[in-house]
């Protein structure tokens, strides 16, 4: 799908550059004039979260991704060293990372209280679990949050298991968010048919394209 999407997306720029056009006038019109994009904030803990979103904050985002360090666990993924830092890509093989869903369910909660007791109720918060929860852990931490208004709670537990949003949306009126691991547009089409989640992250380069 990523060599279809690449082949795709290729013919599409290959025709507006023939008609000098930008791309959107080829699908119709532009429908906004400007995308709304969030900073990835995260920090060993939770106050180094808090000055990690201040600093987004500073730099004029309106949306941002929060991580934290886990009291308990060594290491955790998706949190990154210093700031801007995005994913902890690093050389060679990634780093294994210990992991406890009972302390990571403890700290969350905490670190959007922390968070919203900072920063007030106008800035978009996102916060991502990394397809690491069962299905009912993940119904508890949406449960949790919603007192936060998250912008959305991404992967909460894994992709391919699409029936386990129905008992988290059943739980749960937090936005969720799921697809980075799809790579075509009908791993969706349950999860937009039944209304189960609330933001489609599929991209462009795995799902085939411009026309998908």
């Amino acid at each position: 799908m990523s060599a279809i999407s690449a082949v795709d997306t290729a013919l599409w720029d290959i025709k507006a550059k023939s008609l000098n056009a930008p791309l959107y006038q080829l699908l119709g019109v532009a429908s906004r004039d400007a995308v709304l994009v969030y900073g990835h904030a995260s920090g060993a803990d939770i106050e180094d979260t808090v000055t990690a979103v201040a600093h987004y904050l500073k730099l004029g985002y309106k949306a941002i991704r929060a991580q934290s360090g886990i009291p308990g666990l060594e290491s955790t993924y998706g949190v990154g060293p210093g700031q801007m830092h995005y994913e902890p890509a690093e050389k060679g093989l990634p780093p294994g990372n210990h992991w406890s869903s009972e302390k990571y369910l403890n700290c969350v909660p905490q670190l959007f209280t922390r968070l919203r007791k900072e920063f007030g109720a106008d800035v978009h918060l996102l916060h991502d679990a990394h397809h690491r929860l069962t299905p009912i852990e993940a119904a508890r931490a949406g449960k949790e949050l919603e007192p936060f208004h998250l912008f959305w709670l991404e992967d909460p537990t894994p992709a391919e298991l699409q029936e386990g949003f129905r008992l988290i949306r059943q739980h749960t009126t937090t936005p969720l968010a799921v697809g980075e691991v799809f790579n075509t547009i009908y791993d969706c089409q349950q999860l937009i048919q039944e209304q189960l989640v609330d933001y489609i992250r599929t991209t462009v380069v795995h799902a085939g394209g411009i026309t998908h």
